[in-house]
């Protein structure tokens, strides 16, 4: 049975929320947390093959996809932030419970959540989303935190090559085994709203802000222990940004921790869709059972 796909717009906190939602609302939810630099498009796949069975909700961060992008003078742009519109959008569906995918800048959010309610997360799927600083990959990130600790001419230039054509392009196809797999759409579509007047201006800010996410991780991880959530790991081994040691470190405070290596990279869904719904259903109906 194929279900519809419904994009909805709520707005929590004066701000227009773009989500997409399908599935029976009775069912168990499952959240879908999007990465830099794309939107709920990236599971545009994933909604389908998961709504037979669970209610999915898939939101656009403020700044990204269809969501509202306010100036830097009207919202702050720090993952605080995004998560407190991300909390309000929640309240107001009445989403209590859920397990949720996180990636890349998914993964902030979804444990800036855990951390405030460990008691409504039901299950974690990680596909590339690090609660760890094992996996982070130095080619990419020595630039990241000199901008974040001394922002200014000599460091800025390289973060603003990260909004570039090219880097939007290498995303998605470093670490492929086939790059004939990944649609072009996915960066043409990602550049497009990249290149919004102003966007540059907010990634940067929350480029300055990446640090507050990598303190967090003490916490997390006592979370982990605390809690033995019930965590899927499901990653694109090639990734250069976030390596796979971020996917086996997890094992560390989750011995239970289902981990998977997939021949992708950063942006696996658009290569291996099957194979990671595949995992993640098979998750889903044991944990959730």
């Amino acid at each position: 049975m194929t279900h519809a796909v419904h994009h909805r717009t709520a707005t929590v906190n004066g701000l227009e929320v773009f989500y997409r939602e399908a599935g029976d609302p009775e069912a168990p939810t499952v959240l879908l947390f999007h990465g830099f630099p794309t939107s709920s498009h990236m599971f545009r796949g994933l909604i389908p093959e998961l709504a037979d069975h669970y209610h999915v909700i898939a939101p656009d961060l403020i700044g990204f996809g269809q969501s509202a992008m306010p100036g830097l003078a009207d919202f702050p742009y720090t993952f605080d932030a995004l998560t407190d519109v991300t909390a309000g959008l929640l309240e107001q569906l009445g989403v209590d419970r859920f397990a949720m995918y996180v990636q890349d800048y998914g993964a902030p959010i979804g444990w800036r959540l855990a951390l405030r309610a460990p008691d409504r997360i039901t299950a974690i799927i990680t596909q590339n989303g690090n609660a760890y600083e094992d996996g982070f990959v130095e080619a990419f990130w020595d630039g990241a935190f000199a901008y974040a600790k001394a922002p200014g001419p000599d460091t800025e230039g390289l973060m603003r090559g990260a909004l570039t054509p090219e880097i939007t392009r290498w995303q998605y196809l470093n670490g492929v085994a086939d790059p004939t797999l990944v649609s072009p759409d996915n960066w043409i579509h990602d550049q497009a709203l990249l290149d919004r007047p102003g966007n540059d201006a907010i990634q940067l800010k929350l480029f300055r802000d990446y640090p507050t996410n990598v303190d967090l991780y003490p916490q997390v991880q006592q979370y982990f222990r605390d809690s033995q959530v019930p965590l899927l790991a499901v990653w694109g081994a090639g990734d250069e940004i976030f390596g796979p040691d971020g996917a086996t470190a997890f094992g560390r405070d989750l011995p239970d921790a289902q981990i998977h290596l997939i021949d992708s990279g950063h942006f696996a869904l658009e290569s291996h869709l099957g194979t990671i719904a595949g995992h993640i259903k098979d998750f889903l109906a044991r944990v959730t059972a």
